[in-house]
């Protein structure tokens, strides 16, 4: 059963980040510096086994969440939501920012990857504590 639950909140996360970077596909590419062709779309596209790294990467992340969780004793909704907040806004983010620091870009692509981080990780604490 806990294999679901980590499946789940991989999902959930992944699902919020294809609507989060829709919205903010623009500043993003531009903060980024995405190379484009003429089309305004990122030059060779997006490959399936970039969006399967993805959400390999962020079942890693809901696996890790889900033993903190338990060893924590983080076991209802609110906690799990405050605690993914939490990992999400003091961990994730600040490591995002130094390295969006150190290649010199700017704080909006702090914000936009850093504000994902924190949503994300709140909806796979939530998943994480709703089974």
């Amino acid at each position: 059963m806990e294999l679901l639950n980590v499946l789940a909140a991989a999902f959930g996360a992944f699902a919020l980040g294809s609507v989060w970077y829709m919205v903010l596909a623009e500043p993003w590419m531009q903060d980024a510096k995405v190379p484009r062709g003429p089309d305004g779309k990122p030059q060779g596209g997006m490959t399936p086994g970039i969006f399967a790294a993805s959400f390999l990467l962020q079942l890693v992340v809901a696996g890790m969440m889900r033993h903190v969780f338990a060893l924590s004793g983080i076991d209802s909704a609110g906690a799990g939501i405050v605690a993914g907040i939490g990992i999400g806004l003091f961990f994730i983010t600040p490591w995002i920012t130094l390295n969006n620091l150190y290649g010199m870009r700017p704080l909006r692509l702090s914000l936009i990857d850093g504000g994902y981080a924190t949503l994300a990780c709140a909806v796979m604490g939530l998943i994480l504590t709703l089974f």
